[in-house]
C-alpha cells in the first residue's frame, strides 16, 4: 500500500494597498511626535524661548490640524472638527485659510491645555483610521502623503526648539540625560574631491515624493569645482575664534557684519569658553565641545565669513546636489538616536553628505525655472518664502529617518541658527 502525500499550497499573502501602506506610515509618523515629547514636562510644552521657534504643544497641535484642515474635512464624509477655535490657534501661515494666533506669542497659549492636544490628536487619529477604511482618492492620498512629510519636519522643529528652550534656562536642563564624558576625537584629515563640469540635470524627477520646490528637473551648467570631503570641525571653528575671525571686518558680508556685531556674537549659538575650554549646550544638556564633531549652529553669514577665512567658499547647491549624486542618502538621523552631530567616519570620499548638520549653500531660495505653486492653501507651502534666503542641504541628527533626499531643499534666513546648522567648504577646480 502507497502513501500518497498531499502538499498544501501556503495561503498567498495579500499584498497591501495603497491605503494600508499610508495607514501605517501615518501611524507610525505620529506616533514618533508623542514619543519625542514624553521627555518633557506639560510646563517644558508651553513655552517658547525666541520668536522663530514654537512650544512642543504647538507643534503637535498644528500638524494634527493639517490633517484636519486639509484631508479629514474634505475627505472623509460627515467630519466634524474637533473645536472650531482651534483653527485660529494652530494654523501657522496660510492666509487663504484664515486669520491666526501671530507666531511670537504662541508661548502664551496656556489653553487649550497639553491633556486638550492630547485628546485633539487621538481624535483625529481615530478620525485618520476611517478614512482608510475605505478606498482613497488620489488627491486625498497625496494630500496624506504630505501631510506625513510635514509632520516630520516638525518632529525635527520640535527637538531644535526644545533646545533653544532649554538653552536659555539657568538650570540647562537636558533633554536626554548623558553623563557620559565627551571622548576626545582627532578630525578625519580634509581633503578635496574634484568634479569635472557640465550641464547636468538638476531636482527632482518626480518619481516617488517630493516637495513642489525641489521640481521641475531641468539642466544646470557647472563649471569645474571642488568639494570637501567633510563638514567644518568645532576644532577648525575654534581656530577661527582664536584667530579673530569675529573682529575682522573684510570677511564678513555687510549685512553679517552688521548682524555680529549688533548681536554681540563671538562664536555658534549655545558656544561658551570657558576655563575648562569650550562648552556648548546640546539636547544632551551643557557639554565639552567635541572638537572633532562637526560646528554646529551657525548662520549662514557666519558659514560664508568662514569659507572666505579658509580660503574657499560655500558650494552651491546645484554643485552640492551633482557630487551627492553616488552617495548614500542614508546618514546619521533621528532614529541612530545621537541626538548630537558625530565626527566623520574614517573614508575615503565624501562623507557626511546626508546627516549630522544641515549644510549651507551659497545658492538664494529661489524657484526652478518653470516652477508653479499647487492650487490653493498647499501651495504656500514654498513658494511664497522664494525671497532673502538660502538653500541648505543634507539633513541633521534631528532629521527623521527616510525624510531626505539628495533634491531635498531646506532653506532659512542668512542670520537663523537654532537650527542645526553647520557647512562644507568648496572651491573652483
Amino acid at each position: 500500500m502507497s502513501l500518497t502525500h498531499t502538499v498544501l499550497a501556503e495561503p498567498r499573502r495579500k499584498r497591501p494597498t495603497r491605503a494600508d501602506v499610508l495607514k501605517d506610515r501615518i501611524s507610525k509618523t505620529r506616533g514618533l511626535s508623542v514619543e519625542l515629547a514624553v521627555p518633557l514636562s506639560d510646563e517644558d510644552q508651553v513655552v517658547q524661548a525666541m520668536d522663530d521657534a514654537s512650544p512642543t504643544k504647538w507643534h503637535l497641535a498644528h500638524t494634527t490640524w493639517f490633517f484636519e484642515a486639509f484631508v479629514l474635512s474634505r475627505f472623509l464624509p460627515d467630519y466634524k472638527r474637533f473645536n472650531d477655535r482651534f483653527e485660529y490657534c494652530f494654523n501657522s501661515y496660510y492666509e487663504t485659510v484664515g486669520t491666526r494666533h501671530p507666531r511670537p506669542f504662541r508661548g502664551l497659549l496656556t489653553r487649550p491645555s497639553c491633556d486638550e492636544v492630547r485628546a485633539y490628536r487621538a481624535y483625529v487619529d481615530e478620525s485618520l483610521d476611517g478614512l482608510f477604511e475605505a478606498d482613497v482618492a488620489d488627491e486625498a492620498a497625496a494630500l496624506v502623503e504630505l501631510g506625513i512629510n510635514h509632520e516630520q519636519q516638525h518632529q525635527e522643529l520640535l527637538l531644535t526648539d526644545i533646545l533653544s528652550l532649554f538653552a536659555s534656562q539657568p538650570l540647562k536642563p537636558a533633554y536626554r540625560e548623558d553623563k557620559s564624558p565627551v571622548l576626545p576625537s582627532v578630525p578625519e584629515p580634509l581633503t578635496f574631491s574634484a568634479f569635472d563640469g557640465g550641464v547636468f540635470k538638476i531636482g527632482h524627477d518626480g518619481d516617488g515624493f517630493a516637495y513642489d520646490n525641489e521640481g521641475p528637473r531641468h539642466e544646470q551648467l557647472l563649471r569645474p569645482f571642488k568639494l570637501a570631503s567633510r563638514c567644518v570641525t568645532n576644532e577648525e571653528w575654534i581656530a577661527f575664534i582664536e584667530d579673530g575671525g569675529y573682529e575682522i571686518s573684510t570677511l564678513w558680508l555687510a549685512d553679517g557684519w552688521n548682524t555680529i556685531k549688533a548681536e554681540g556674537w563671538r562664536g555658534p549659538l549655545y558656544f561658551e569658553k570657558t576655563d575648562s575650554g569650550y562648552h556648548q549646550m546640546s539636547l544632551l544638556g551643557r557639554r565639552s565641545v567635541d572638537l572633532g564633531a562637526p560646528v554646529t549652529h551657525v548662520s549662514f553669514f557666519e558659514a560664508d565669513a568662514f569659507a572666505r577665512w579658509a580660503g574657499c567658499r560655500l558650494p552651491s547647491e546645484f554643485e552640492w546636489e551633482h557630487a551627492s549624486e553616488h552617495v548614500s542618502e542614508n546618514g546619521r538621523t533621528l532614529g541612530g538616536n545621537h541626538l548630537c552631530p558625530l565626527p566623520a567616519p574614517s573614508n575615503s570620499g565624501l562623507t557626511q553628505m546626508f546627516g549630522d548638520v544641515w549644510e549651507w549653500t551659497a545658492s538664494a531660495y529661489h524657484p526652478y525655472p518653470g516652477f508653479s505653486p499647487a492650487p490653493g492653501a498647499v501651495g504656500e507651502y514654498n513658494g511664497k518664502f522664494m525671497c532673502n534666503q538660502f538653500v541648505l542641504k543634507g539633513g541633521s541628527c534631528a532629521t527623521p529617518d527616510g525624510h531626505l533626499r539628495r533634491t531635498y531643499r531646506n532653506f532659512f534666513y542668512p542670520h537663523q541658527r537654532w537650527q542645526f546648522t553647520g557647512l562644507r567648504l568648496a572651491a573652483d577646480a
